[in-house]
């Protein structure tokens, strides 16, 4: 536990560096398609918590309107369609908007599997993640949360599971979170746009 959050760090510096060389094509093809689609910035800035709650700005590809309420996770929206671009669709679904983070991952800011970072005023979240230690290590691109349910968990499964991952971390476990992130994004599973009651079966997980 001591020595592999270090490899873990160069781990994520090589693969991000690695990422950046191949994928700078795709970065340049979606940014036309995002400043053709509509008016903004090619990148969504949004202040999010670190490692050891330290605040930085996380960075994805634009996908809403310019005009769209700020600092509110999208699921939490009444009427998310009326934002979301038509670009933006296809983005969220394939979760390529999600691809400049690996500039926060060469950056120093996240790690590529961790706890998916909480907005600045997730308050709740915050506090349930410090129950687990969650908060003291580097959020990541994916995590164990993201592959057991994403958008779709309440927020106390949501940092158990973050807790989990925290007493599993691990290559070997890195390595099966990558995988099932994998997985989970070629079947579009955990997306859910706009605020609606969450499934009775993870309601029960809470108390599991």
């Amino acid at each position: 536990m001591k020595v592999y959050p270090i490899i873990k760090r160069s781990l994520d510096f090589i693969l991000s560096f690695t990422a950046m060389f191949f994928l700078w094509p795709i970065f340049l093809i979606l940014a036309v398609i995002i400043k053709t689609d509509s008016k903004g910035p090619i990148f969504f800035k949004q202040k999010r918590v670190g490692k050891n709650k330290e605040h930085f700005h996380i960075l994805k590809f634009r996908t809403m309107r310019s005009d769209t309420p700020k600092d509110m996770p999208t699921h939490l929206l009444q009427n998310p369609d009326v934002f979301i671009t038509k670009s933006g669709k296809f983005l969220r679904k394939t979760s390529l908007d999600e691809l400049p983070q690996i500039i926060n991952i060469l950056k120093g800011d996240m790690s590529i599997i961790g706890p998916r970072p909480a907005l600045w005023n997730q308050y709740d979240l915050i506090a349930e993640r410090d129950k687990y230690g969650s908060n003291d290590i580097y959020p990541g691109l994916t995590g164990w949360a993201q592959v057991n349910g994403r958008d779709e968990l309440p927020i106390e499964v949501k940092a158990s599971f973050d807790g989990e991952y925290v007493k599993k971390m691990s290559l070997s476990f890195d390595t099966k979170v990558f995988f099932k992130t994998v997985f989970s994004v070629l079947r579009s599973e955990g997306v859910k746009e706009g605020n609606s009651d969450v499934k009775t079966e993870l309601k029960k997980k809470i108390n599991s």
